[in-house]
């Protein structure tokens, strides 16, 4: 899916699962402007835009997110995007993919995930339950799908260790070639398996840049820039990488960023932030991670968050959130 076109056999397990859904093949084909002479070209390819606009397709006449792929368990228009909403104040990427995981369990999909970590390496582990109709294709686009929305979710690409799966090759090793890593198959598992530093990593994506994400998520998923990051995730990510749980002065920020403070400040406030808006987010963002922390007591987090005094953490926490730390943490850990 990272070339810029889409081999024929793809078009024909889209339109196998629309006509079994009882959709006209023909009628797809003519709205998307697929020709009739291409389908019966095994060696045929189609561009990704076009082949983007008929999964869309199939996806609107289905009334399934899955395509009609899940026989008979179906994914409504909107589950991803309520997923996404659901995962993205998470404080780490590990927090986001346990959230989504949990978060498809609650309903009858064809294909659920679940997290594995240990002290070097972080499994993200496939299962499907009954049939799936062409599982090996559906298997390796969640695989691609997942990790595309993971690396946006972070504002960078993320390098899997290895990926694994429970099938032979299907495809003369072009899924294999999208990735920077080994693809294993004839697996005992359907796994991705990445460096265990991935998961303390903060999302650098926010509501306002998830609402753009969503108007064209698909697109961005198979095609987008990933790492073409607002400049609010930039910072944050800037600030997570090199700075950890300190700020520097805003100076050293453009200078990071190869701006003007003038030009910074213009350009944040196209997005309706400033830098002290972004440190407070952080801070939020890092104490209510911490306050999932039972080990660590409130007044530790507080020095963990650069305040002298815990009463000032108090305050502050509480203009971000409403709540005082301590009743936070009640919520949180139930």
């Amino acid at each position: 899916m990272s070339s810029r076109s889409i081999p024929i056999k793809q078009v024909l397990i889209l339109l196998e699962a629309a006509k079994r859904s009882g959709f006209s093949t023909e009628l797809l084909l003519q709205e998307c402007g697929i020709e009739p002479a291409d389908v019966a070209n095994p060696e045929a390819r189609i561009d990704k835009k076009t082949f983007i606009h008929l999964m869309l397709t199939v996806m609107r006449h289905t009334e399934d997110e899955f395509m009609g792929f899940g026989s008979g368990r179906v994914s409504k228009p909107g589950t991803f995007s309520m997923m996404a909403h659901a995962v993205i104040n998470c404080a780490t990427l590990e927090k986001a993919i346990r959230r989504g995981a949990k978060f498809y369990e609650l309903f009858d999909y064809a294909i659920t995930s679940r997290l594995i970590p240990s002290d070097d390496e972080a499994l993200i582990q496939f299962v499907s339950r009954g049939d799936v109709l062409f599982r090996p294709h559906i298997m390796e686009a969640v695989v691609f799908l997942t990790l595309r929305f993971l690396s946006w979710l972070i504002g960078q690409q993320i390098v899997p260790k290895r990926i694994n799966l429970d099938f032979d090759s299907i495809d003369d090793g072009e899924f294999a070639n999208q990735f920077p890593c080994q693809v294993h198959y004839s697996q005992p598992r359907c796994e991705i398996v990445l460096d265990s530093r991935y998961m303390a990593m903060p999302l650098v994506q926010n509501q306002l840049s998830l609402s753009k994400f969503l108007k064209a998520s698909l697109e961005e998923l198979m095609d987008g820039d990933i790492e073409n990051a607002s400049l609010n995730a930039q910072i944050r990510s800037i600030i997570s990488k090199e700075f950890g749980n300190n700020f520097p002065d805003f100076s050293v920020v453009c200078d990071k960023l190869a701006m003007t403070p003038q030009t910074l400040r213009r350009r944040l406030k196209d997005e309706n932030t400033s830098y002290q808006e972004i440190k407070d987010t952080i801070r939020k963002d890092a104490s209510i991670y911490y306050l999932s922390k039972p080990e660590l007591t409130i007044d530790e987090i507080a020095l963990l968050m650069g305040f002298s005094e815990a009463s000032s953490f108090h305050r502050a926490f509480k203009k971000w959130t409403g709540k005082t730390p301590s009743a936070y943490r009640q919520e949180l850990l139930g």
